[in-house]
């Protein structure tokens, strides 16, 4: 990647990382250096999205969720939690 590029220490939010566009946009932003948030509404295919951006080296977040809905009773990603994850 060139280094004009770089996405070395930042951090990616994609939603629909789970498979076509918003996966290759996810693996792509990890391959320019970014640690990369994958959310979708499929569990087992965000892990694997996940996996794939571990292999690249980089770190990756696994957030299932439906961004379609305002409120998601029991979420997985508290601000806090989401946070004291990047911060390591």
């Amino acid at each position: 990647m060139l280094s004009e590029y770089s996405l070395e220490n930042k951090v990616a939010i994609i939603t629909g990382a789970g498979r076509g566009i918003g996966k290759g946009i996810a693996l792509t932003l990890a391959e320019a250096g970014a640690d990369v948030t994958v959310a979708a509404r499929t569990a087992e295919q965000i892990e694997q999205t996940a996996e794939e951006i571990r292999k690249l080296g980089r770190k990756a977040l696994v957030v299932p969720a439906d961004v379609t809905k305002k409120k998601r009773p029991g979420g997985k990603c508290s601000r806090a939690n989401y946070f004291t994850f990047w911060k390591d």
